[in-house]
């Protein structure tokens, strides 16, 4: 059985879509969530669905090996980024070599780096009137978004969308593929 152990930051969609997605399957399972805020409404969905749930401090994901060591206790197969907002340590990265994987709401290369997530996004696409924007799944490196792309689903931009459409859209997008994604990437391991 795999393992997944998946970071987030906010609300925690992406990451319950996921664990919803292999509850069930015998072939892999969401292990642990991990936030980096207390506050995070991910860790109560996570708890809801019976799965362990933890958050941490910017000192104990960048300055310790706290977070590495809850990390390698799971023995993850993959980490999986759902909406989190902080830059992933090099020594994780060097940890868990392409088993991070993350995923951003346009298509990068645009779009991408520090300061664009969420409504940042889908503000500028608006503002910059392009006609189609989408998702990147990708691996994690040591740069924002700049990791091989493993998928994108793209979709139209109206010129009558707002950035709260484009969001719609984008979120319709990610439950659709993201769960399918991580469970190829698995798949592809071996």
């Amino acid at each position: 059985m795999k393992r997944i152990v998946i970071f987030a930051s906010g609300s925690g969609s992406n990451a319950e879509n996921i664990i919803t997605y292999f509850q069930n399957r015998e072939d892999a399972s969401v292990e642990m969530v991990l936030a980096n805020t207390p506050k995070a409404m991910v860790l109560e969905r996570a708890k809801r669905l019976k799965v362990s749930a933890f958050a941490f401090n910017r000192i104990a994901f960048t300055e310790t090996q706290d977070v590495l060591h809850l990390l390698l206790s799971k023995t993850p197969d993959l980490i999986v980024l759902a909406g989190f907002l902080w830059k992933f340590p090099e020594h994780l990265i060097q940890a868990f070599p392409n088993k991070i994987i993350n995923i951003h709401p346009a298509l990068l290369p645009n779009y991408g780096g520090k300061g664009m997530y969420g409504m940042h996004v889908h503000e500028a696409v608006v503002a910059n009137k392009e006609v189609e924007t989408g998702i990147s799944i990708h691996y994690v490196n040591e740069n924002y978004d700049e990791g091989a792309i493993i998928f994108q689903a793209k979709c139209d931009v109206l010129d009558t969308d707002s950035a709260q459409d484009v969001a719609q859209k984008i979120h319709a997008l990610e439950m659709e593929h993201f769960p399918k994604i991580v469970a190829q990437v698995l798949e592809s391991q071996y």
